[in-house]
Parts: structure tokens; C-alpha cells; sequence
């Protein structure tokens, strides 16, 4: 029973967008905020941890920490399934929840697109198990080089060109020019790194100018850059190709593109796509009082098409569905979302970005130190942005990563 003036909104997910709007709606709101991890992960430096640049730990923190002093309930779950005629929404562990506004922010999980083996022999980058399996995949696999002492070759794969994909191949490219090879040089000489890209250039909503310098940083690092190279099958082994001779690949890691998070298609709400159908006000459609923000989101932008699955989308999102919230309290009309879009910035390696700002184009040093401040400004928790200066210093200083960890995480 309803004992507050206040109105009751319950937030499902614990992302950049669901923890954004519950703190945007704390002091004038009852919130209760869901999420099947009582952590927040920051996913933008998850390949950091696949390549040994990060301690996990300093990529994750604690919800609660995150809510301490807001008056923010919190409940660790998944929901089940939505009671719309009574307002309510039930969760994996028997609890119901009462709203009067429900903010989905679900996010989103790798998608495969219909690519045959990508489930069975592909990693993704949506998880810290994730992130830890790769590290320990790719480890793995440098202690056979080292135990074979012959001509082996050890072949790593990233399929997609996108800034995950570029990051993610210049990371494992400097994992093997400076840890690895210090470690063991003859092992480390026989690791190929390539990176895979359906379309005709990597980082395409890039310049082109900006993707010809991101690919020519790219390859001077000694990774295989392969464009207009489609994938048909992931196999163990090797990847098979639409045209062309197969690519080994003992490690396949796919971060060729996310959908929204299937959990959305139990609440019987209607979809667009993989996405929860929005309108411009960001309410799902002919469903009052319930909002979708962030990857989940199926707001159209300017140009007609879906917003970018990136974390401003969900930030900004977060903090207009509060103001929109408070606005239809007051019985105020709704005002439309239109995305600030702030630029794009990739790193490649020490030293090497691209950054993008309405016509402003920066790359080298200055462009990688852009890159490192923001997301060190970004990333939650004290700690953390302690944990992580100290591992990139001693990283930078040292050419060494501390992290090269082989854990089980099973």
C-alpha cells in the first residue's frame, strides 16, 4: 500500500542509465533500483582486464556504495515478469514490487547476427567473467607456445572494428610487444593478432581520416588488419569466411555489435527490433508511465535511425526520464529527448588515439591522454580511479602489466 506522496519508481538494470536516474530522482522520489549483480560494472575498460592493464576489481563497484546517502532502495534480482492492470513487477526472488513509474535500463548483450559458432567458440566483452576468460585464454595459450619450443603459432582473432574491437586488438598487440615478450621472447613471436571488419574500414563512424591513422597505428603494431571481410562461421579453430581462405584462430573474441537484453521481451512490452518500442518523450508506447532508457532505448535520433548502444546515450537518457518523471507528476506536458551527441574517441595504444568532436580532430599523445582523462573522470568509485592511475603508471613506467593472472572463473 501507497503511504507516500511521493511517486513510487521502481529501476530495472544498474547501468550508466539506471544508476544515473535513480540518482537524478532520489530527493524526489521513493526509488527502488534491481539488478542481478550487487555491482556496477564500467564496461568501457573491460578489455583493459581481458589484456592485464586493469585488476578487475577496479572496473566494478559495489551498488549500494554508489547509493550510500541517497535513500535509494536497492534489490539484487531479475524481474520475472510485469502485472501492468496492477502496477506491479515480480522478481526471480518472489518479491513484488509496486510502482508508479517503471524505468527499464536492461542494457544490452552481445549479438551474434544469425553468425553460425559465435555461441560455442567466441568470447564476448559484455561481463568481468567474460574479460577474466579471455585473459585466461590468451595466457593459456602463451604457457603451450612456451612449453612447445617449436614454430607453433598462436593465433588471436577480434572480430568487429569498432572502438571495442580496435582497443581490444591494440591492447593484445601491446600485451605481446612489452609483457609478453619480455616474459619469453621466442613465444611471444609467434602470436598473430588480427582484426576482422565486415565493412570497408575500421571505426566508421569515424572520419576516414581518422580510421586510415587508427589502422595505420594499428599495423605498425604488428596486428593483421583484415576490412571488407565478412565472417560466415566460427569454428574452434578457425574462422570461416563469406569469400576467401579461412583466418586460424585459437582465441576468437567477438565484439562485432550488441543487441538489447532479451529480458526485455518477458514484460510484455512492445519491441523494436531487440529494443523496447520508445517514443520521443522516451514512455514506452501505449504503455503510460513506463520509460526505457539507454541501450534497451528505441527512441528514434534525429536522422531516423536508433541512438548508439554508448554510454552518453544512457547518462543523458537517465537524467531526462527524471525530469520527465517529475514533469508529468506536476501534470506538466512531456518534452521530447534530442541526444547531445558529444564526439567519439578510441585508443589504439601508448600514445596512439583518435578523438572526434564536431569537426574538432585529435590524434597521438594528445588525443590518448583525452581519452585516458575521461575515462578515469567517468569511472565510479574512488577506489577504483586510485586502483586504476596506479596499474596505468606502473604500466606506462614500466612496460609490464601486473595482472597476466591465469584464473579459473567457473
Amino acid at each position: 500500500m501507497k503511504t507516500s506522496t511521493r511517486p513510487r519508481v521502481v529501476i530495472l538494470g544498474a547501468g550508466f542509465g539506471g544508476l544515473g536516474a535513480a540518482r537524478a530522482l532520489a530527493e524526489k522520489a521513493d526509488v527502488t533500483l534491481v539488478d542481478r549483480h550487487n555491482f556496477q560494472t564500467f564496461l568501457p575498460l573491460l578489455y583493459q582486464v581481458s589484456t592485464a592493464g586493469l585488476a578487475a576489481d577496479h572496473v566494478v563497484h559495489p551498488i549500494r556504495g554508489a547509493l550510500r546517502d541517497t535513500g535509494v532502495k536497492f534489490r539484487m534480482g531479475s524481474p520475472i515478469s510485469v502485472d501492468h492492470k496492477n502496477k506491479s513487477v515480480k522478481l526471480d526472488s518472489s518479491e513484488s514490487l509496486d510502482f508508479d513509474h517503471l524505468i527499464v535500463a536492461l542494457g544490452s548483450v552481445t549479438a551474434d547476427f544469425g553468425v553460425a559458432g559465435v555461441t560455442d567458440h567466441a568470447l564476448g566483452m559484455k561481463s568481468v567473467h567474460e574479460a577474466l576468460t579471455i585473459r585466461a585464454e590468451v595466457l593459456r595459450r602463451f604457457e603451450d607456445l612456451a612449453r612447445f619450443e617449436d614454430n607453433t603459432r598462436l593465433s588471436i582473432a577480434v572480430v568487429g572494428g569498432g572502438p571495442t574491437g580496435v582497443e581490444m586488438a591494440g591492447a593484445l598487440a601491446e600485451l605481446k610487444r612489452g609483457p609478453l615478450k619480455n616474459d619469453l621472447a621466442a613465444a611471444a613471436e609467434h602470436i598473430d593478432v588480427y582484426l576482422i571488419e565486415a565493412g570497408p574500414r575500421i571505426l566508421p563512424m569515424f572520419s576516414e581520416k581518422l580510421s586510415a591513422r587508427a589502422e595505420s597505428d594499428l599495423r605498425k603494431l604488428g596486428v593483421i588488419v583484415r576490412t571488407n571481410t565478412a565472417v560466415r562461421e566460427v569454428k574452434s579453430r578457425q574462422i570461416i569466411l563469406t569469400e576467401g581462405a579461412p583466418i586460424p584462430a585459437e582465441v576468437t573474441i567477438w565484439a562485432a555489435g550488441v543487441k538489447g537484453e532479451p529480458t526485455a521481451s518477458i514484460l510484455n512490452l512492445p519491441l523494436a527490433g531487440t529494443r523496447i518500442d520508445t517514443d520521443e518523450n522516451l514512455e514506452v508506447k501505449n504503455y503510460p508511465n513506463i520509460w526505457a532508457i539507454g541501450d534497451i532505448n528505441g527512441t528514434p535520433g534525429a536522422d531516423g535511425r536508433f541512438l548508439p548502444m554508448v554510454a552518453p546515450v544512457a547518462l543523458q537518457q537517465a537524467k531526462w526520464v527524471a525530469k520527465q518523471i517529475l514533469r508529468k507528476e506536476s501534470g506538466k506536458a512531456l518534452s521530447p529527448f534530442k541526444y547531445f551527441d558529444k564526439g567519439a574517441m578510441a585508443t589504439i595504444g601508448r600514445h596512439k588515439a583518435v578523438v572526434e568532436f564536431r569537426g574538432l580532430k585529435l590524434t597521438g599523445p594528445l588525443a590518448w591522454f583525452a581519452w585516458l582523462f575521461l575515462h578515469l573522470f567517468y569511472l565510479v568509485g574512488g577506489r577504483n580511479k586510485v586502483g586504476t592511475i596506479v596499474d596505468w603508471s606502473w604500466n606506462y613506467l614500466t612496460f609490464d602489466r601486473g595482472n597476466r593472472h591465469i584464473m579459473d572463473t567457473l
